[in-house]
């Protein structure tokens, strides 16, 4: 996955709109798609379009139609992180595990006399 060099951290919130915007205007122009194009697979008008670009106001529903009618839902895999299991947890879970495994009593062989030889006398 592609490292970002913009610093998302340092902007305003509405420096960071804008600049979505932007990253979606440049998307689009990768592909060779108009605004009108992109309105028109999305099922949306294309002022929308128009002012999603221009950073303002829109939905995340309007994000995710864009985005899926530019083909680009994968940029939203960085809202999604896998959990990632530490050896401590492992070791948590291991132990939760046997403490709730069903306790039986062991099995008590039974006490076998043998039997006393028979007397010859």
């Amino acid at each position: 996955m592609p490292t970002s060099n913009i610093n998302w951290q340092g902007m305003r919130d509405a420096q960071v709109v804008e600049r979505l915007g932007a990253e979606l205007r440049r998307m689009r122009l990768e592909r060779n798609l108009s605004q009108a194009e992109v309105a028109t697979r999305a099922g949306l008008d294309r002022t929308t379009v128009v002012k999603l670009e221009a950073g303002r106001a829109a939905t995340l529903l309007t994000l995710v139609q864009v985005l899926r009618a530019m083909g680009r839902l994968e940029v939203l895999d960085g809202f999604h992180e896998e959990p990632r299991l530490s050896p401590m947890m492992a070791l948590e879970q291991e132990a939760k595990y046997y403490a709730k495994q069903r306790k039986r009593a062991s099995r008590q062989k039974p006490t076998v006399v043998k039997p006393k030889p028979k007397s010859t006398w």
